[in-house]
């Protein structure tokens, strides 16, 4: 006898508002097997209804060879953005970058009986055992990417892509930005599963840029230039200054350090 699928009278009850769903009420005849019938009611129900996607289909046995079946629709976290539609946030809260050297020293104000202020050019917070120097904010522009990709494009090699890349440098072009400007912070992910289609993955992409900079002056040192994740720092020394008769620190060199590798981000598949 083959298997019956008889939609009920009652059936179809629909709610609209913030999360709109509908449930479809059947009767399943002719199989004692729950299984059977729960697949006999997938095939005959619509993949969706009245605008949603199927949730879930359901069967509870109520006589011989006899089942209630319920399908749901509704909104669902995998349904509300659809496969291959990004997502993108950012955020110019800045960074924190510990600096010793000034732009430059607005004023100078000795004390009473002091000749002039010692000029430390531009060194901040200097003592007779070095130089403090003080955390500032600096541009950082951090903004993230959500893609939605297919499960076979979510292999091994291609998380171990995103593994390799985290915490490298872009050493081409990217979204606009320059070498060096861009830090991949790393990547978060989730695989996806609706009922009735394939499964996909829901992947967070994290960055952070910083701009690279030139014409850079410290003290008497003209010319620096660094890319935006390079790390500057400034070699002191002590020197008499004549005017205030005093032995002062200054800078006497800048140095440019490499910090981070870089990659090409074209592994991401985000271009």
């Amino acid at each position: 006898m083959p298997i019956e699928v008889r939609e009920k009278f009652d059936s179809r009850r629909l709610t609209k508002g913030q999360n709109p769903s509908a449930e479809l009420a059947f009767n399943v005849l002719g199989t004692d097997d729950a299984i059977a019938a729960r697949d006999a009611l997938e095939d005959e129900s619509d993949d969706t209804f009245a605008g949603l996607p199927r949730q879930s289909v359901s069967v509870e046995p109520v006589g011989p060879d006899l089942w209630d079946g319920v399908v749901r629709y509704g909104q669902s976290s995998g349904s509300i953005t659809p496969g291959g539609e990004a997502v993108y946030s950012f955020d110019t809260g800045g960074g924190t970058q510990h600096i010793t050297q000034s732009l430059a020293t607005v004023h100078r104000y000795p004390a009473p009986g002091v000749g002039a202020a010692p000029d430390f050019k531009g060194a901040i917070g200097v003592s007779a055992d070095g130089v403090e120097g003080v955390d500032i904010t600096v541009p950082v522009f951090n903004f993230t990417e959500t893609h939605y990709k297919p499960d076979e494009e979510v292999t091994g090699a291609y998380k171990g892509i995103l593994f390799n890349l985290t915490g490298k440098v872009n050493s081409d072009s990217f979204k606009g930005f320059e070498p060096g400007e861009v830090l991949f912070l790393g990547a978060s992910g989730s695989k996806r599963t609706q009922l009735g289609e394939d499964a996909d993955w829901e992947i967070t992409y994290r960055f952070a840029a910083s701009p690279n900079v030139s014409g850079l002056t410290i003290g008497p040192i003209t010319g620096i230039s660094k890319k935006g994740w390079e790390y500057l720092w400034v070699r002191y020394a002590d020197q008499e200054d004549t005017a205030a008769k005093a032995i002062v620190k200054r800078p006497i060199a800048a140095y440019i350090e490499r910090v981070y590798d870089d990659g090409s981000f074209a592994g991401l598949g985000l271009e």
